[in-house]
């Protein structure tokens, strides 16, 4: 969809010339030659960025500022004057005016200024979303064909009781997917109840899961449930269930099989209704063949199986996982609106995370503390990226994600070209002759790379 420009100018041939000018480079112009006039057209049309005349006939353009920023905050709003003053820029700016330009105008110029707003009001809109999300639930976030495969699965698994083996590496958010499951099953209303089994000491876990007796054991001064008898009638997570002993699965399978138990040092039989979902991260087919784990539990719990991606198998989703996090840290923290460079991106995006979801959301913490910018670039990202005192460099920590020279190669042509973009200003004859280029090489260069301009 095009991006619809509003111009406000009491000027006829402002608003003609800057029109041609805006369609010429693909926009959609809309005009008033008054302001209240433009008020109605912000009111009924939504435009995306809007270039108001500080002095109007019918109204002053600082009012029409006031106004329209009460009722579109994130609107921005471009002021432009042939009688600017220091007095009069400052007063805009403090009104959240997004820039301020004199006339004459300069063409390129007023063109940078309406794609920086366009993409201000771009990162402000996905922040109202993102901290909509995190402030309702916690939600699996990406369009990647592996998630939407994962989302389909979990829509269809979730109405049924069957029981579900969730696999995946470590950190890529195996717990979330049973929560979703039983969110959206007939036992949502019932509790889900999470059992880490390598947290739990062998001698301790009989007591966790099938609860104990008072004075069944030294400490044991009171009757206490176990995780089944908790989780009746709702879910059993079984968290790492390739953890357990040999001695504990064999106890596990017996009451997976008949649903009722014994509570340490009691007699009476417990009967549950408890639909179990299991999740690990190792092979368990191959800690079968290690003598590691009982087959006849794995085909008890594999079900419904389903594997959870790890994000270098969804490196599309990055960018929207990142934002996600660093716009909840950032709104815990201090409400900034912080926001992450093309460069920082593509750092992002190339980088191998071992530790998956989980280490994104600890980076994007761990700079939301640190760093105190709004704007995150790739410095900040190849600083934080991994704690101080690992002994790994900076390019030692992107190059993982390279399956050849060529497209490691491709990767830092286009960080160097953005960066140097953006030094300039967007001025590509500036940048070709600052890196040795012609201008039409480097416009090649910057249609074959994909940067936007």
């Amino acid at each position: 969809m095009k991006c619809k420009i509003l111009i406000i100018d009491d000027e006829q041939y402002i608003l003609d010339s800057l029109k041609d000018a805006l369609e010429d480079e693909g926009y959609t112009v809309l005009t008033s030659l008054s302001g209240y006039e433009g008020i109605k057209i912000i009111e009924t049309e939504n435009p995306d960025v809007v270039l108001l005349d500080i002095w109007l006939k019918d109204i002053d353009g600082v009012e029409i500022l006031k106004r329209v920023k009460s009722a579109y905050e994130n609107l921005p709003i471009i002021m432009i004057s042939g009688h600017g003053t220091i007095e009069t820029a400052v007063q805009c700016t403090k009104l959240k005016a997004f820039d301020f330009i004199e006339k004459p105008l300069n063409l390129e110029k007023v063109l940078i200024t309406i794609k920086n707003a366009i993409e201000f009001k771009k990162i402000k809109e996905e922040n109202v979303y993102l901290k909509k999300s995190f402030l309702k639930d916690e939600i699996i976030l990406g369009n990647s064909e592996p998630i939407k495969r994962l989302l389909e699965d979990i829509e269809k698994i979730a109405p049924t009781d069957s029981w579900v083996l969730i696999t995946g590496e470590n950190g890529t958010g195996k717990e979330l997917v049973a929560k979703l499951i039983h969110k959206k099953s007939k036992r949502k209303d019932k509790p889900f109840i999470d059992v880490n089994c390598a947290a739990i000491p062998e001698e301790l876990i009989e007591s966790e899961l099938f609860g104990h007796e008072k004075g069944s054991f030294t400490g044991a001064t009171e009757q206490k449930k176990g995780k089944f008898d908790l989780a009746n009638k709702g879910t059993l997570f079984l968290d790492e269930i390739g953890d357990m002993s040999l001695k504990t699965q064999a106890k596990i399978l017996r009451i997976l099989q008949e649903q009722k138990f014994e509570r340490v040092g009691g007699t009476e039989v417990i009967e549950v209704d408890v639909r179990v979902i299991a999740a690990t991260n190792k092979n368990l087919e191959e800690e079968i063949k290690k003598g590691n784990f009982r087959e006849d539990l794995y085909y008890r719990l594999n079900v419904v199986p389903i594997y959870v991606p790890p994000l270098r198998e969804r490196r599309e989703d990055i960018p929207v996982l990142a934002k996600y996090f660093l716009n909840k840290f950032s709104y815990e923290k201090d409400g900034k609106n912080r926001f992450l460079s093309k460069e920082a991106i593509n750092i992002l995006q190339n980088y191998h995370w071992p530790g998956n979801v989980r280490e994104l959301k600890n980076l994007m913490e761990r700079i939301v503390i640190l760093v105190e910018k709004e704007e995150i670039t790739e410095y900040d990202i190849l600083r934080y990226i991994r704690p101080q005192n690992g002994k790994i460099n900076d390019f030692e920590k992107i190059i993982g994600g390279f399956s050849s020279l060529s497209e490691a190669v491709k990767f830092f042509e286009k960080v160097f070209i953005e960066k140097k973009i953006k030094e300039f200003n967007g001025n590509i004859t500036k940048t070709a002759e600052a890196i040795g280029m012609t201008r039409r090489n480097l416009y090649r260069k910057i249609k074959n790379l994909g940067i936007e301009v």
